[in-house]
């Protein structure tokens, strides 16, 4: 199993104490939460991002993406192409994007918003010397609504590289089942995201035995398949949560579980 975890749950940690994280607990892989007060982020040199590359791969750790804050269909400029440099730069899988379109708006299947216009744009004019990874998030939430997107970005750009980051937890807290979004979001699927939740909190983001996300369930739909898995941790936004150091090692019991 590709197993890694987003920064998101160590905010403003040390590199080195990340890459003691994931060797002191065998995750394989990490998901770099690009920020100014964080290690990774669009304001290093050359030399730096050779030496941070250098440091995670000497670990023997993947980047499972540089995940950045851009909002593929929003009206204010935002550095896509410098998220997508740095991936490029240390040799990431892609860059995690959110849609960020007008919440009151669901552009297709019957037709682009405005803000789904603005990302083709930006898609067609963007580097594709590395993926960009479009997660269901805010106002595409759902499976449904991101293949739907993603077939008209087939249709309209060809060649472009955008993929599909699932986060699971959140389309199963939208009402599809694991099964349904996998499905969907198959032909365009590059990495899948995962967290504990608990449903009668309201989908509450809870510490790994306290939630009912249907794990084994998310295990059982990816069977045979290599996608990376990665933990979303979100410490950054939910203090209350347990730290990772501590999460870490409970999740492979929670994988592991009959």
């Amino acid at each position: 199993m590709r197993l890694g975890f987003a920064t998101l749950g160590c905010p403003g940690a040390a590199l080195d104490d990340v890459l003691a994280l994931a060797q002191g607990n065998n995750f394989t892989g990490l998901e770099l939460r690009a920020a100014p007060e964080e290690f990774t982020n669009t304001g290093l040199s050359t030399a730096e991002r050779r030496t941070l590359r250098t440091r995670i791969e000497d670990a023997g750790l993947e980047i499972f993406a540089v995940s950045s804050y851009v909002r593929l269909c929003a009206v204010e400029e935002q550095p896509l192409e410098a998220h997508l440099e740095l991936a490029a730069d240390l040799g990431a899988l892609g860059v995690r994007v959110f849609p960020g379109d007008d919440p009151a708006v669901d552009g297709t299947p019957d037709g682009p918003s405005a803000g789904e216009i603005r990302a083709l744009d930006r898609v067609t004019s963007a580097s594709r010397e590395v993926p960009i990874l479009l997660e269901t998030h805010d106002s595409h939430s759902t499976a449904r609504q991101v293949g739907a997107f993603l077939a008209l970005l087939d249709s309209d750009v060809p060649g472009h590289q955008v993929k599909a980051l699932w986060d699971s937890s959140h389309t199963w807290s939208h009402g599809e089942t694991l099964a349904e979004s996998f499905a969907l979001l198959r032909p365009w699927l590059e990495l899948v995201q995962f967290k504990q939740a608990d449903s009668q909190q309201d989908y509450r983001p809870v510490a790994i035995d306290e939630g009912d996300f249907p794990i084994q369930e998310l295990l059982g739909v990816l069977e045979g398949t290599d996608y990376p898995l990665s933990l979303e941790w979100e410490l950054k936004w939910h203090p209350q949560l347990p730290s990772l150091a501590e999460t870490l090692p409970a999740v492979h019991t929670w994988l592991s579980a009959p």
